[in-house]
């Protein structure tokens, strides 16, 4: 087999500076110039253009910055924001930029089919999109290296045109005052609306696109040299450069024809040229170049795309050819513009492609506003930006958005956040880490140091975060679908393994994948191991760690499992949790009924007689009603509470009671059972139920808790409040 041949990068000026600087120097530069002058006046003119610059100038820093922080890969904007913010957020703004700058690309060909038919008006309009599309479509199929070479020659005939210019000036040009020239124009409008009026912003918004030229240096950069030098130095020079050359082009041809003629005349620098036939071809030039770079940069888009697996097909359209070439994403895009061109007319579109530019430019500003503000080490970008300027690149890009067409700004906006919503429902895997883990590892922390302040109990942001000791891991698989519907949807669950030092490696291993299993339902999960053979005492040891932490453990949850352990150290878990203020959840499963057919659920509350009134602080019930009404959520089961009473005064005490607790702590659908009855009696005769929860009372008696087992042949949970929950909160 023959070798590949090596992929050819490209350096600053070819890759990045050629492609932005034509780019920018486009159609509107020759057409739209001298009627922008003519609306606004020099004055108003420079200003636009310092707007329009200003925009791009702030983005195209921002994005040097970013650049000069990661290893960026092909794609451009896309691979910036998605290394940024990750894949759906980087696909949302891709997937519109690609099908948008597509559709650059039949707009250039149709401005070239323009100016062609102002040399040649017989000559039929298809053909002549047709003729042009295929050469520029062979180019860029070919090779990138073809398409920046062909890129050289067009900007030899710009530079030409613009030397014509330049002649037509010393020759006499410029025959109005210069004090006449620097005036602020009226805005009459133009010839399409007859002369109706205009004002500054709609004038504005006409000339804005010129300027959003910064990405074509960009999407080469999976084929750039040194992508982390090329992007910043050589969008930076083109930017410049290009704002010299709009600038003095103003000046020329305010100083060279009257407000009538730049009003009437599209065509009026080509008039005034020295040598007319040099800037139509500099005309046809600009529109050709840059539907060249739009096309070989869309293609470089849908390929980093297919590479990351945004798309359907994704395996097909990341692929290359042995030159490194994305020939299959050239093969799309292609089509896509052959498509749109038979559409004929792109007017309704053109605003739309120019609002995923901004949107594009206002993610990037976003993208570096959140990196200095994160204040991670990890950010060291060797081009840094004052902290203004991406605010400035960010408020001013939605500000052009909206003062271009505000209908089409909002439609644009819901078609990113469309694309997004599809995108995170697969579930894409990141091949790298984004600045999402900064951001909400920051976030935490920042809530961790406010929560931390606050002298209350925090009894209405409370939610289920147990510690589970595991000493078998096996014995969690039985209680692995109770523990899950306990914590979710908001809760989570801290897994501790606890053993001797010769299972360390092969216990936290298996402690891992419980995690894991959890964490595949939806229920956060972390887990440790303590290497000790005392059971009681490493799970004491890791409640007063864990108070430290910022998600600490409210519930320790111990399973009746295994009868040597609950006798021996369980008493000493339940007085260090009392004393940590920690909650303590006991299960003990029916060896046959196990959790039945989760449709009921019994809690039992002591008989409080003579005091049979509502206060804030109910007694060891709180975390009992909280955990039943979790499980009835997850079960779409029914809670039923029950009392035992000695008398018919105390059971009409008992029931106002619960009616008023189900009414204050809000819980609909609650069933009351008051009897008057000997407790043990009753527990014979138990109201039918799945589950029965009962409170845990200090040093608890484990044969009675055993026999409550056998009693109402259920599965049983005991449970005694850290203290620190309030079911009325």
């Amino acid at each position: 087999m023959g070798k590949a041949k090596a992929v050819k990068k490209f350096g600053t000026f070819g890759g990045v500076f050629t492609p932005t600087l034509l780019t920018i120097m486009g159609v509107i530069m020759y057409l739209r110039l001298g009627w922008v002058v003519g609306n606004a006046g020099l004055l108003g003119a420079w200003l636009i253009i310092i707007i329009s610059f200003l925009i791009t100038l702030t983005t195209a820093l921002s994005m040097s910055s970013i650049t000069t922080n990661i290893k960026i890969g092909a794609g451009g904007a896309y691979a910036i924001i998605s290394q940024s913010l990750g894949l759906e957020i980087g696909g949302s703004l891709g997937i519109p930029r690609y099908v948008s700058q597509g559709l650059a690309v039949t707009m250039y060909i149709f401005g070239f089919r323009e100016g062609w038919l102002s040399i040649f008006p017989n000559h039929p309009a298809f053909i002549i999109d047709l003729v042009v599309f295929i050469i520029i479509y062979s180019i860029s199929y070919k090779s990138a290296d073809l398409a920046i070479r062909t890129q050289y020659i067009i900007m030899a005939i710009i530079i030409s045109s613009l030397f014509v210019i330049v002649l037509a000036a010393y020759y006499g040009s410029m025959q109005n005052s210069t004090v006449d020239s620097l005036k602020w124009g009226t805005f009459p409008g133009s010839i399409e609306n007859n002369f109706s009026g205009s004002d500054f912003w709609i004038v504005f918004a006409v000339f804005f696109p010129a300027a959003t030229g910064i990405m074509a240096g960009a999407n080469m950069s999976g084929e750039l040299k040194d992508p982390r030098k090329s992007i910043p130095v050589g969008t930076l020079w083109a930017i410049g450069l290009s704002f010299l050359i709009y600038m003095g082009l103003a000046y020329w041809v305010a100083r060279s024809a009257t407000t009538e003629e730049l009003l009437n005349n599209y065509n009026i620098m080509i008039d005034k040229s020295f040598f007319p036939p040099l800037v139509i071809a500099g005309v046809l030039g600009a529109t050709f170049s840059s539907a060249l770079a739009s096309m070989v940069g869309s293609s470089r888009i849908l390929y980093a795309m297919g590479k990351h697996q945004v798309l359907p097909a994704s395996r097909w359209l990341g692929g290359t050819n042995k030159t490194g070439q994305p020939r299959n994403a050239m093969i799309v895009t292609g089509g896509l513009v052959f498509f749109t061109m038979l559409l004929r007319d792109l007017n309704a579109v053109a605003q739309l492609v120019t609002m995923f530019f901004l949107i594009t430019y206002a993610m990037l500003n976003v993208v570096v506003i959140i990196e200095q503000n994160l204040g991670l080490i990890s950010f060291r970008p060797l081009f840094k930006v004052p902290k203004w300027i991406p605010w400035v690149g960010l408020i001013t890009s939605v500000f052009a958005m909206f003062i271009i067409n505000a209908t089409i700004s909002l439609f644009s906006v819901a078609v990113v956040l469309l694309v997004y919503g599809i995108l995170l429902q697969r579930k894409l895997t990141t091949p790298f880490e984004d600045v999402r883990s900064g951001l909400f590892v920051s976030f935490a922390e920042w809530a961790a140091k406010r929560t931390s302040q606050l002298a209350h109990r925090q009894e209405r942001a409370w939610k289920p975060n147990l510690l589970i000791p595991v000493s078998n891991p096996e014995s969690i698989k039985g209680v692995f679908s109770f523990l899950k519907n306990v914590a979710f949807p908001q809760g989570s669950i801290k897994l501790l393994g606890i053993g001797p030092k010769n299972r360390g490696n092969e216990l936290a291993d298996q402690v891992n994948e419980l995690s894991k299993s959890f964490q595949q339902s939806n229920v956060f999960s972390s887990w440790a191991v303590i290497r000790t053979e005392n059971f009681a005492e490493g799970v004491n040891f890791a409640n007063q760690a864990y108070r430290g932490s910022f998600i600490k453990p409210n519930i320790v949850f111990l399973n009746m499992i295994n009868r040597e352990s609950y006798l021996e150290g369980f008493n000493e878990i339940i007085n260090e949790a009392a004393r940590l203020q920690i909650g303590v959840l006991i299960y003990s499963q029916h060896p046959n009924s196990g959790l039945g057919q989760r449709q009921m659920i019994n809690v039992w509350i002591r008989n409080r007689a003579p005091d049979w009134k509502i206060s804030w602080d109910i007694g060891n019930l709180d975390l009992s009603i909280l955990v039943a009404y979790k499980l009835k959520r997850n079960w779409n089961a029914k809670i039923r509470l029950v009392t035992v009473v000695e008398n018919e005064e105390q059971k009409e005490q008992a029931r106002k009671f619960m009616a008023d607790l189900m009414d204050q702590a809000r819980l609909p659908k609650t069933e009351i059972a008051v009897y008057i009855n000997n407790f043990n009696e009753l527990i014979k005769k138990a109201p039918n139920a799945d589950l029965n929860i009962f409170g845990l009372v200090p040093n608890p008696d484990f044969e009675f808790m055993e026999k409550m087992v056998d009693e109402t042949q259920t599965t049983c949970l005991f449970i005694r409040d850290s203290g620190l929950e309030n079911i009325f909160a």
